[in-house]
Formats: structure tokens, sequence, C-alpha cells
């Protein structure tokens, strides 16, 4: 099965910050640390760089059942490094690989939401315990780097 990088997300390093929402980008480099542009405080603080926490894959379809859920949800929002399409949340497990455009990239860990969440506009600190438990189990994937290379967005992203 082959799917798309849809958008290629990052967010640069700005004190007094944090990481969502990550912003489109047409190009990045992914090494073992994550991609080239990218900081994530969490990840590079409380995880200490944990290498199996390099990225964060988030399929569109997730965004649309939210959409439709009344969650006015974008590619990037979540904190997302890699909007993908033509995959399912639940089709992702720990140990597979994906060729995601130059890269190859091995899915590590499910992702759960955090009260960061509560900094998206239309979540906001009143609605961001609801707002998690929505997306409990549907926060997207970690995943550690095998190969490093650059993806892009309409790049292929497709099971090994």
């Amino acid at each position: 099965m082959t799917g798309t990088v849809l958008q290629v997300n990052v967010k640069s390093q700005v004190p007094g910050e944090r990481g969502l929402p990550k912003y489109p980008v047409k190009r990045c480099f992914a090494t073992e640390k994550g991609l080239d542009g990218d900081h994530n405080v969490f990840r590079q603080t409380k995880k200490k760089g944990n290498k199996d926490m390099a990225l964060l894959v988030y399929p569109v379809e997730t965004i649309k059942e939210l959409n439709q859920e009344g969650w006015p949800v974008k590619p990037g929002d979540v904190g997302e490094n890699l909007t993908v399409k033509g995959y399912a949340h639940d089709m992702f497990k720990p140990g597979q690989q994906y060729k995601a455009g130059d890269a190859t990239i091995e899915i590590s860990l499910e992702c759960d939401p955090c009260t960061n969440l509560g900094l998206l506009p239309y979540v906001g600190q009143e609605q961001v315990k609801t707002f998690m438990n929505t997306i409990m189990h549907r926060r997207g994937w970690y995943a550690r780097i095998i190969k490093q290379g650059e993806i892009r967005p309409g790049d292929p992203f497709k099971l090994k």
C-alpha cells in the first residue's frame, strides 16, 4: 500500500513558545534527531533527545474525523511533523518501517495527548481535557529515523 506525504511540518525554537502548531515547509532533511529546523522542547528536555521520538506521523484521515466531530483541526496543529494520506491511525504498528521520500522511518510508539493542545485557539484551557479525551489513541505515532534523507510534500509514503 502506498500513501502520500501530504505536508511536512516544523517549528523552530522560539523562546517562550511551545512546539505547536507546526508550520508547513517545502522540504526537510530527516536525521536521527528529527527534522532539521524542528525543535521539540518535550523531546529534547524531558526525553533527553529520545531517538524513538524523532518525528511524529499523523494521518489526514484522523484530521477529517476530528473535523466531522466539530474540531477544526488542520495539518500541523497537533504538532505532527508528517501529515500523511492513505493510512488510518489504527493501521500503524510499532516496528513497521515506511519509506518517506528519501528517508526510512520506523514506528516506535503512540503519542499521548498533552495539555499543550490547549494552546490551539479552538481548544483553549476550557476544553483541553475534552479535546485530550477526544484524541486519546488518535494523536499520532512517534517514529525513529532508520535512514536519513529528504522528505517533501507529495512524496510517496509506503510501508516497506
